[in-house]
C-alpha cells in the first residue's frame, strides 16, 4: 500500500505541474489576473487559477479511481477477475492487503475501497461548490460574511449528510456543531495564510506530510490516499508560486486545501486501534491536529482580535500576519515563508509522536513544546502592529 501511496502523490505532483504550467499560460489571455493596487506590491498583473491545478490534481484520480473500481467490482461479479479470499479481520475499516497479481484483486481492497466511495464522491462535490465559488471570488470579489454563509451551508450539509463527525461523545448536535466549526476555522486559516508567495501552498504540503504518516502508521488508508493527492498537487503547484511566484492560487485554492484537511482531520481517528479502548487514557492523541496546526490557528486568531479590535471586519485584508511581522523585522519574504513552514514542520513531528506515546507525562511535554513554539512566534511578533493606511504597500492578500 505504501507504494500505491506514493504512486498518488507522483500522479498529483505531475497533473497539478502541468496543469498550473498550462493555466499560467492561458489566464492572462482570458483576463484572470491579479492586478497591481492596494495593499499589493507587484507592479504587474499576476495569473490568478492555481486553484484550478490543484483541484483537478485531486479530483482527476479520484474519478479515475471511482471508474476503475466500479469495473473492477462488476468484473468480480461476472467472475471475469479472480478476487482472493479473505478473512473477516481483514475488512474495513483496517483492510490492507494489496494486489498479488495482474488479474488478481484482494477482495479486501476492493470492497474497502467501494465502501468509501458515498463518502468520496461526496466529498468531491463539496470540494467542487467551494472551489467555484473561490473562482467566483477571484474574478468578481465576494463579500466575506457571504463566502462565509456559503463555507457554513457546505460544509454543515456535508458533515450531516456523510455522519463525518468530531468527539462523538458529545452527542450528536453538539458534535455537528463542533465538527462545522473546525472546518470552517481551518478553512479560513488556510485562506488567511494565501498572503505571501509560498506560504499557503507549502504550509498546506507540511501539515499533509504530518497527517499522512500518521494516517499510514494507524492504517487510515482512504485518509491516507487523500493526503497523498493533495500533497503531490501542492508541490506540483509550489514549484511554480514559491517567491517569486509566477502564478496565485486565489480563494478557490486556498479555501480548497483548508477544508481538505479540515474533512480528513475529522476522518482520521488519532488514536491507535490497540489503544481505542483504553480512551480515558489516551484521550490527548484527538488533539493531533491541533498541534499540527497550532502556527495557523494562532495566526487566524491573533489577526482575527486586532482586526476586531480596531472595529474592523476580521476578514478584511491587513499586514498584522505573523509573516508581514517577520518581513518588518528584516527577514526577506522568502525567508520568513522557510521560518513559517520549518515552525509548522516543528509542531507536525511533536503530533506524530503524539499518536504514539502512551502515557499522560509523554504527552504533556509534547503540548509543552508545542507552547513553547507558539511562545517562540510570540515572542517574534513583538513588533509595533502597522496602522491602517489607504495607499499601503504590501503584498497582503487576505
Amino acid at each position: 500500500m505504501t507504494a500505491s501511496i506514493v504512486s498518488l502523490i507522483f500522479v498529483a505532483f505531475v497533473i497539478s505541474w502541468c496543469l498550473t504550467f498550462v493555466v499560467k499560460k492561458v489566464a492572462p489571455k482570458v483576463g484572470f489576473t491579479d492586478k497591481p493596487g492596494h495593499r499589493k506590491i507587484h507592479t504587474n498583473p499576476k495569473p490568478l487559477g492555481g486553484g484550478i491545478a490543484i483541484f483537478w490534481a485531486i479530483a482527476g484520480p479520484m474519478l479515475v479511481g471511482w471508474v476503475l473500481l466500479s469495473v473492477a467490482d462488476s468484473s468480480a461479479r461476472f467472475g471475469s477477475i479472480a478476487l482472493n479470499p479473505v478473512q473477516p479481520r481483514d475488512l474495513l475499516p483496517d483492510y490492507t492487503a494489496a494486489m498479488v497479481g495482474p488479474f488478481q484483486i484482494d477482495r479486501a481492497l476492493v470492497e474497502g475501497a467501494l465502501q468509501q466511495i458515498p463518502l468520496a464522491l461526496g466529498l468531491l462535490g463539496a470540494m467542487l461548490l467551494l472551489h467555484v465559488m473561490g473562482l467566483i471570488d477571484d474574478k468578481k470579489a465576494l463579500g466575506p460574511y457571504s463566502k462565509l454563509l456559503v463555507q457554513l451551508a457546505i460544509t454543515t450539509a456535508f458533515v450531516v449528510t456523510f455522519d463525518v463527525r468530531a468527539i462523538t461523545a458529545l452527542g450528536y448536535a453538539p458534535s455537528v456543531v463542533v465538527t462545522v466549526l473546525w472546518i470552517t476555522a481551518i478553512t479560513n486559516a488556510f485562506n488567511f495564510l494565501d498572503n505571501m508567495d509560498g506560504l499557503s501552498a507549502g504550509i498546506g504540503a507540511v501539515a499533509s506530510v504530518a497527517f499522512l504518516v500518521t494516517a499510514l502508521m494507524l492504517g487510515q488508508w482512504f485518509v491516507a490516499a487523500m493526503l497523498a493527492l493533495l500533497l503531490g498537487a501542492l508541490v506540483g503547484f509550489l514549484c511554480f508560486n514559491f517567491n517569486p511566484a509566477s502564478i496565485f492560487m486565489g480563494d478557490s485554492g486556498s479555501l480548497l486545501i483548508g477544508f481538505v484537511l479540515g474533512v480528513l482531520t475529522v476522518r482520521t481517528t488519532f488514536i491507535h486501534p490497540e489503544q481505542a479502548q483504553d480512551f480515558a487514557s489516551n484521550w490527548y492523541g484527538v488533539l493531533a491536529p491541533v498541534v499540527v496546526l497550532a502556527v495557523p490557528l494562532y495566526d487566524l486568531i491573533v489577526v482575527s482580535l486586532i482586526r476586531l479590535s480596531r472595529g474592523k471586519s476580521p476578514f478584511q485584508g491587513d499586514t498584522n500576519h505573523f509573516s508581514h511581522r517577520l518581513v518588518a523585522r528584516g527577514m526577506s519574504k522568502r525567508t520568513a515563508v522557510l521560518c513559517l513552514w520549518l515552525v509548522t514542520a516543528s509542531t507536525s513531528v511533536a503530533a506524530i509522536l503524539l499518536t504514539q506515546v502512551q502515557s499522560g507525562f509523554a504527552a504533556s511535554l509534547i503540548f509543552a513544546q508545542t507552547l513553547m513554539v507558539l511562545g517562540v512566534v510570540m515572542l517574534l511578533e513583538q513588533h509595533p502592529l502597522p496602522l491602517p493606511k489607504e495607499n499601503g504597500t504590501a503584498d497582503e492578500r487576505k
